[in-house]
């Protein structure tokens, strides 16, 4: 992760604000005056006592991210605004909760008259496709959260920036919700530049969507909590199945392409795992110290295992596989089916009796309705974007960091991914829940 500096997280806005917040005269009518953020509120990046310190002590001073909240002036009137909203790569829980909020918050507060869903992710601004435009009015949206998935579909892939411009220019949008992972803001990015080249005022403002919980400089993503409770039942399944066999074990594959997040938090929230593969600790398969021979003598000792694996573990284990998928990301080899086979040939060799149960629920996992702390994170992000939005900023991800709602530049949270430091805290309460070594070698 380079060096940030200053200039990294500046946030560019379509330009002077000189409407009235139809939100003062609401705060006003609640009984109380609510404080407007300013564009020098800010959060501090690092939160580390010692850091800011030899900050100042150096002359420097601490890098900080523009606050998220409503401002006093804002830059679109809200009568003459059209937004829209698009959803793009997997599912993920609060899909909808997200789009409800945007909704809400956009006619509600700010008065904006009329929110566009874009069918099928950026297809939907490509007219070749011919996919109908959803007129995302309160009643529309008023129960989808209470539903998995998203009620205005999603796609994977890019498209050409250009055409996806036209046709915003076309339908009068002024302001575009991107919600979607790194891919997916890299995508918003493109329209972005595309419409400030041709001047055209336009606000694209991102709500981050990682299942994998993988996007840099946020406490955490939306659907995550959520992702790891549904993750927490089928490790248990998987410790019933094997505790009910004899020489038992309950294998079960979780997300997480570069990064072991969800394997890791269901793993401490089970209680139930004996070993943890993630995708940022390498292991080896074979050898007295092996993964291998680990689960044999974790078998024969107390007669089951629960192994969890992250679907990026042990690539390197596995033939590569060819290809990318219509997102860019490179095909990965089913982790889970080679070890289920490596592991089942291994106890025939030893000539040790195996009940090996296999569960992939990723897609139930994925598909699941937001949970109740999920649902009011998807609102507060929805809220926020909508503030951002409104007030002219453009290039921008909203995100929670250290418990506050900031602005991130989009081309710095694509810049890099978070992963499991194999050295940190969460590595080391994996290893203390499960009691596996530090390394299989």
């Amino acid at each position: 992760m380079k060096q940030l500096t200053a200039e990294d997280l500046a946030i560019r806005s379509l330009g002077e604000r000189n409407i009235d917040s139809p939100l003062d005269p609401y705060f006003k009518e609640c009984g109380y005056v609510h404080d407007f953020y300013s564009d020098d509120a800010r959060v501090l990046v690092d939160h580390n006592l010692e850091s800011i310190r030899t900050t100042f002590q150096n002359g420097g001073e601490p890098l900080c991210f523009e606050a998220s909240g409503p401002r006093r002036k804002i830059f679109f009137d809200p009568a003459e605004t059209i937004c829209a909203v698009v959803t793009c790569g997997g599912l993920c829980p609060g899909l909808n909760d997200v789009i409800r909020a945007i909704v809400m918050q956009a006619y509600h507060r700010y008065g904006v008259p009329r929110t566009l869903g874009i069918p099928y992710g950026f297809e939907g601004l490509i007219p070749e496709y011919g996919h109908k435009l959803i007129n995302l009015t309160p009643r529309f949206v008023s129960n989808i959260h209470q539903f998995g998935g998203t009620d205005i579909g999603t796609s994977r892939g890019p498209q050409d920036p250009v055409q996806m411009v036209d046709r915003l220019i076309e339908l009068k949008v002024n302001v575009l919700f991107v919600i979607g992972g790194d891919g997916t803001q890299r995508g918003g990015h493109a329209i972005d530049e595309e419409a400030r080249r041709r001047g055209y005022q336009l606000a694209v403002v991102g709500v981050p969507k990682t299942i994998d919980n993988d996007m840099i400089y946020m406490d955490k993503s939306f659907g995550y909590d959520t992702a790891c409770a549904a993750a927490v039942e089928a490790i248990t399944a998987a410790h019933t199945e094997a505790r009910s066999a004899r020489n038992g074990i309950g294998m079960v594959k979780l997300m997480g392409r570069h990064s072991g997040f969800i394997a890791c938090s269901a793993a401490i929230a089970s209680g139930e795992a004996n070993c943890v593969l993630i995708p940022e600790v390498p292991f080896v398969l074979e050898g007295d110290n092996g993964f291998l021979e680990a689960m044999r003598q974790r078998v024969v000792r107390r007669g089951h295992a629960v192994i969890i694996v992250a679907e990026g573990a042990g690539q390197d284990l596995m033939a590569s596989s060819a290809g990318e998928d219509a997102s860019g990301n490179k095909k990965l080899g089913d982790i889970g089916v080679f070890l289920k086979g490596r592991l089942e040939a291994y106890f025939r060799q030893r000539k040790t009796e195996l009940a090996l149960k296999y569960i992939d629920p990723s897609y139930l996992i994925r598909s699941v309705p937001a949970s109740t702390q999920d649902r009011i994170y998807c609102m507060r992000l929805g809220q926020a974007a909508v503030h951002a939005a409104m007030a002219g900023k453009t290039g921008v991800v909203v995100a929670r960091w250290h418990s506050s709602y900031v602005h991130l530049p989009v081309g710095m949270v694509t810049s890099s991914r978070r992963t499991v430091d194999s050295g940190g805290d969460l590595w080391l309460s994996v290893l203390e829940t499960t009691g596996q070594p530090p390394r299989f070698r």
